[in-house]
Order: structure tokens, then sequence, then C-alpha cells
């Protein structure tokens, strides 16, 4: 069955639409991975996140897939995070009441506390009915804006100019990729354990690289990218030695093994 996930202007938690999302564990057998989801947003309570949404009443905005689940480390509570896949923003906000009538069947014995839920089981009827109001932005249009960003951490060690580098020096700066690999591998660096924010502070907060373990060059055509297997998180000097050399991409075995002679001498 389809589910409704809240998106807050403020959470306790730093979720990223359409890419990641983090639920307590009651949400567990709802949030199972391929199920059909519904972003929603209830009536903006402070107007400076007016920018950053369709509208200032409850609204649904996007649709996705939950993806993979995992256990969230941080957590001592048991909660949970799941990636998201396929996130298609919608063309225009669909307002959650229509001429009077909400578009959730909202159950007899609910009334009073429907809303507070984060997470709602719905209808395929509802799902339908929502998703009529307002036509999703394509798919490859919604990656397509996420592949022309520019990402100054890019680092490649394939020929300049060969067309697999162009094409993978494009896919490489998906930021739902970037965010996904994130939240499974955290923010210190995978070979030698530097932390940007415990380093510099509040200012460097989130700021890590992402590595590509397989060069996307080697790819040959386009390719599933998996956030758990053929991403890591990288400090920028363990990233820009790993690609130190045009034809040679280090392993992270490898770059570990370099520190470890290092430190012995």
């Amino acid at each position: 069955m389809p589910v409704i996930i809240a998106e807050n202007d403020i959470s306790q938690w730093e979720d990223e639409t359409g890419a990641v999302y983090h639920f307590p564990k009651r949400y567990k057998t709802l949030l199972e991975q391929g199920t059909k989801v519904v972003y929603y947003k209830g009536r903006i309570k402070d107007k400076a996140f007016a920018a950053a949404r369709l509208s200032s009443e409850p609204h649904y905005f996007g649709m996705a897939r939950i993806g993979k689940v995992y256990a969230d480390t941080k957590s001592g509570k048991g909660d949970l995070y799941a990636l998201i896949d396929d996130f298609a923003p919608f063309e225009k906000a669909v307002p959650a009441k229509i001429d009077g009538q909400y578009l959730e069947t909202i159950p007899s014995n609910r009334t009073n506390n429907y809303w507070r839920d984060g997470v709602r089981l719905i209808s395929q009827n509802d799902y339908d009915a929502i998703l009529s109001r307002s036509k999703p932005l394509a798919m490859e249009t919604a990656s397509k804006a996420l592949a022309d960003e520019i990402d100054p951490l890019a680092f490649e060690s394939a020929n300049e100019g060969s067309k697999t580098s162009y094409f993978g020096t494009r896919y490489e700066r998906q930021k739902d990729l970037r965010l996904k690999a994130i939240a499974i591998h955290g923010l210190d660096c995978k070979a030698c354990g530097f932390d940007f924010e415990k380093a510099y502070g509040e200012y460097a907060k989130g700021f890590i690289h992402v590595h590509h373990v397989v060069p996307i060059s080697a790819y040959g055509g386009k390719k599933a990218v998996n956030p758990e297997t053929d991403l890591v998180t990288l400090c920028a000097n363990c990233h820009a030695v790993v690609h130190r050399k045009q034809d040679v991409t280090l392993s992270i075995e490898q770059l570990k093994e370099m520190l470890k002679r290092q430190q012995m001498i």
C-alpha cells in the first residue's frame, strides 16, 4: 500500500528531499523497500522557509519509492533511515484539502489526531487522486537537474576529453548519490579517519568528498551506482592521492597501506 511521508521545514534529522528520509522505528513496517510514497508538508510555521516550498498551506509536492532501509547508528532509540529512489517533484502543489474535502481518507476514529503521524498509510484510490492533481516532472528532467550541478569535489583518473570521461564527470555529479553515500558511510574519511567538522568546527560541518570505488570511466556506459558499495567518503587529501595519476586509481586498501607504512617510519 502507498504511504504519505511528511517533511517538516525544521526537523531533528538532517534529511534531504528525494535522497534520504529518517523515521522512528514505529514506522518500520510501513516504509519497506519498494513502497510507493507521496511527499507532504504541513502548514508553514516560519515564513523564512516560504521560498523553499510550493505552498504555505498543507500540500503534497512529490512522489518516490522507498529504497534500501538502514538502522540509524547515531540513534539510541532504534530509529532508521531509508534511501529514496525515483523522486519526482510535482509541477505544482497539490492542496491537502480541495473544495472542503481532504484527499486523504481519514478514519472516523482518527479525526482528532490523524495529521500528527509523520508516515500515513493510504489507499491506492487516495494515492491516484493526489497524483491526478499535478503532473510529476519527468524522471529524466529531475535527474538532469541534479547532474548539471557543478561539483567542485570531483576528481578523475581518466584521460581528458574521452567520451566515457565526459559521461562519467556528469553522472558523478548527481546530488542524490552524494547525499545517500554520506548517509551510509558518514562524514569521516574511510582511509585516514579525518573529520572536517572535528578539525575546523561548525563551518566545515557536512563537508567531505565522495569517491567512486570503481572509476566511472571504466563503466563503458550508463550504470546504476550503488551508494553503499560503489561510493565511499574520503577527505580532500586522500581523494587527491587516489586520483594523483590519470591512468591509475588507487583502492582504499592501497591508500590505507600507504598511510600505515608512513606511520611506522
